[in-house]
């Protein structure tokens, strides 16, 4: 997709936590013990690079290879519980200590301030994370300070958890000005939003049709002891996540693993289409390649629809073609820019208006925190606007390129307003040869099945997604 101001995060934990109580030197990928304080050091570490402005996926490609899961794993949970983290550091010291051993002590206070949620006994977090200190040059120096911290919150945790209780960045975990934002673009749930957005995402899977059903594939998965649920006509919700080289045939291109709001999207564009009859498609943010892999599923071997992929960035649209080759499937993969057709739509699509096209567009990625909890951390309030912009500018240009009578699908991954439904009615306004067409609108990251739910959200588990189909009036 088209690069944003502050890059969507695109990578996929798969990762489960630790066991409740786990030991303290779990073995690391190589078979050799890996000490606690070790893997508390490197999550610390990754917490200051994103404080600093790194996304979560850069943050981990500087960790040790054989520290990665168990790092990426305490990580996770720190960055859900980093606001919590944060009240009850200030409850404890009146300044802010130097970055590297705030992160450390707000690392081991995310880790232990719940006692039913804590991967380890909190007197064996403290004592690591104090040897964590010592080890390091760049705590070293703090590390009294951090142990008579750490040992105050072990005589005073009932009472220092008290008193942060009323603070709405413990208690939600997310930065004042998201939690305000939420407050007013859903009022009547922005507080399942937030509870949505601190749980742990279910793994999901589309199965490639081409290759094999979804009921053949559940098959192959209870074959290995895999539990799964069916969603919607390809989808399979893990119970427990796995490696996706666990996953059978994952090499030969049976499934792939979307979001079930993300599998939404090239059923809403191609329903109604005739799929017989020549289609020239563009799918204009198009990295990883996904939902251009399901548009091609959807159309079937040998169906003459013709895809085309744009991505901005040359190393993510590797990943298309990486894609498209584990699937076996085939499309036009072009590096460019969506929002310049000059660039590449006369040369890579021979000036022809497209029937179709996805425009995936770049966003705040506010609906997928639960996937990449690093997201709240590192945007900003002004990037809603900037963002929002961009949105205009590619809806702008992509319009022209479709024929009459086309269509386009608008989608973000976000659960702002200002990124949705308010931009597709400012589109609509100043655009009167485009019709909406009935769409699910914004849909509210969680599970639809449990109650209390959104009323229109729907069934199954979901990131938070916002889904507008626009046609183009016939001349």
């Amino acid at each position: 997709m088209t690069q944003p101001p502050a890059r969507r995060p695109t990578s996929s934990s798969g990762v489960q936590p630790p066991s409740p109580r786990g030991p303290a030197h779990p073995p690391s990928g190589g078979g050799q013990p890996v000490a606690l304080w070790q893997q508390l050091d490197a999550v610390a570490g990754a917490l200051l690079a994103i404080r600093g402005g790194q996304s979560g996926t850069a943050a981990m490609a500087a960790v040790d290879v054989g520290l990665r899961p168990g790092v990426q794993s305490l990580l996770f949970q720190v960055l859900r519980q980093a606001g919590r983290a944060e009240a009850l550091r200030r409850q404890m010291v009146a300044r802010t200590p130097p970055p590297a051993a705030d992160a450390l002590l707000c690392t081991a206070l995310a880790l232990c301030w719940n006692p039913d949620e804590s991967p380890y006994e909190a007197f064996t977090l403290v004592n690591q994370a104090v040897e964590a200190a010592k080890r390091s040059a760049s705590t070293r120096a703090q590390a009294s300070f951090i142990n008579g911290c750490l040992r105050r919150f072990l005589r005073e945790r009932d009472a220092l958890v008290a008193r942060t209780g009323d603070d709405p960045l413990a208690r939600w975990n997310h930065p004042q000005w998201w939690i305000a934002r939420l407050r007013k673009d859903h009022p009547q749930h922005w507080e399942q939003i937030l509870q949505a957005n601190n749980a742990h995402a279910p793994m999901t899977l589309r199965v490639n049709k081409q290759k094999c059903t979804p009921a053949q594939y559940q098959q192959a998965l209870d074959a290995i002891d895999l539990e799964a649920s069916s969603w919607g006509e390809a989808g399979l919700v893990l119970r427990h996540p796995v490696p996706v080289q666990s996953l059978p045939g994952f090499d030969q291109g049976w499934v792939s693993v979307q979001d079930a709001a993300a599998q939404m999207a090239a059923p809403l564009l191609l329903d109604g289409l005739d799929l017989a009859q020549p289609l020239r498609v563009l799918d204009a943010c198009a990295a990883p390649g996904g939902k251009t892999a399901h548009l091609l599923e959807l159309a079937g071997a040998g169906a003459p629809v013709q895809v085309t992929a744009l991505e901005i960035d040359a190393a993510r649209s590797a990943r298309i073609g990486d894609t498209m080759q584990r699937l076996g499937l085939r499309a036009q993969v072009v590096v460019a820019d969506a929002a310049r057709p000059q660039d590449w739509w006369q040369q890579h699509c021979g000036g022809e208006l497209f029937d179709a096209i996805l425009l995936d567009a770049p966003c705040t990625a506010s609906g997928i925190v639960r996937r990449h909890p690093d997201v709240r951390w590192l945007r900003r309030e002004s990037d809603i606007a900037q963002l929002a912009a961009l949105q205009a500018r590619l809806l702008k240009t992509l319009w022209p390129l479709l024929r009459p009578g086309g269509r386009l699908l608008y989608c973000t991954c976000s659960v702002f307003r200002a990124e949705g439904d308010d931009q597709v009615q400012t589109f609509l306004a100043h655009n009167t040869d485009a019709q909406l067409l009935p769409s699910p609108g914004h849909l509210i990251p969680g599970n639809g099945d449990k109650p209390g739910a959104v009323p229109d959200n729907q069934p199954g588990d979901h990131d938070g997604f916002f889904y507008a189909l626009l046609q183009k009036s016939p001349q």
